[in-house]
């Protein structure tokens, strides 16, 4: 039997926090496909993980959130010192997309269509975030397969922006999972085997360590060679700053390829970007959709 319980629209916080994301959402079945936005038995996935990455900013990140609350037969607010609202922005290119379908409601997301050759993509979305400036605290990219599960995602993104400076970037670690043994959670953007096949290395030996307490412990970060992790997240002075620079928009290929250098590159060159060191990989990660390497190119003997 159904519980009906009282509910009364929250009242917004007069200070929100505004979040803008953007997703570069591709698929075009391809015989010899590389990544599984080209692979042909992929679309029913493709659709899925970019559900779930979309669905996941709504019920993650943005607001209203709420605690059961007996005495007044209702809900009261949650997670209140946290308090984000968001836009999300998909680019795709042509019809070559998965749009269509989606179990999403309405309003959702927009869809910003564009002419882009496929590989560039990303670039498009660079362009959404600069022409929305001024209208967010912070401007965000996504592929369309990366899971946001942590609430207090932003909390942590804003404290290390605090500390660490304008000219330092934090990027979240990438991980998958597996119900086996022997690795049940894995970071998949190591360093390199061979770095120059990465193309752009950035000089990382300026302030190659930081740290500071939290939560009763000493948190690490570490700027590393391979700081890709499929995602961005920049505040309204960090995107002002990069998009000023004569080199955006230019739909460079430096770093690995275009779709890696579109989530990468620009910060590499204007910022100095860290992770979460080894000891505390989890302080700040994102979700792989598709377990591309634990369970699938990995294999353990």
């Amino acid at each position: 039997m159904a519980v009906r319980i009282r509910f009364s629209p929250f009242q917004k916080s007069p200070r929100r926090r505004r979040v803008l994301f953007t997703i570069a959402h591709y698929y075009g079945a391809s015989p010899d496909g590389k990544y599984g936005s080209t692979r042909a038995a992929a679309a029913e996935g493709r659709r899925a993980a970019l559900e779930r990455t979309i669905a996941g900013l709504h019920q993650v990140v943005a607001q209203p959130q709420a605690l059961v609350h007996g005495p007044s037969h209702g809900f009261i607010p949650a997670n209140g010192i946290d308090e984000t609202e968001i836009d999300v922005v998909v680019c795709t290119t042509g019809d070559s997309h998965l749009l269509d379908g989606l179990a999403l409601p309405a309003g959702a997301f927009r869809h910003h269509p564009t002419a882009a050759e496929p590989r560039f993509l990303g670039f498009e979305c660079h362009d959404v975030l600069r022409d929305a400036l001024g209208r967010y605290d912070w401007y965000c990219y996504l592929e369309d397969d990366i899971g946001i599960e942590d609430t207090l995602f932003f909390t942590k993104l804003s404290w290390f922006a605090g500390w660490a400076g304008p000219d330092s970037v934090l990027q979240p670690n990438r991980f998958e999972t597996s119900d086996v043994e022997p690795v049940r959670r894995l970071y998949i953007d190591g360093e390199p085997v061979k770095p120059e096949r990465i193309g752009f290395i950035p000089d990382i030996h300026e302030a190659n360590r930081i740290s500071a307490d939290a939560l009763g412990v000493e948190v690490g970060f570490r700027r590393v060679t391979n700081a890709h992790s499929g995602c961005f997240f920049l505040t309204q002075g960090q995107m002002e700053r990069w998009a000023a620079q004569p080199d955006f928009l230019k739909r460079e290929t430096a770093f690995v390829g275009p779709l890696e250098s579109a989530a990468t590159l620009g910060l590499l060159r204007h910022f100095r970007v860290y992770k979460p060191v080894r000891a505390n990989a989890g302080f700040l990660e994102v979700r792989h959709l598709h377990n591309r390497y634990l369970g699938a190119l990995l294999q353990f003997v």
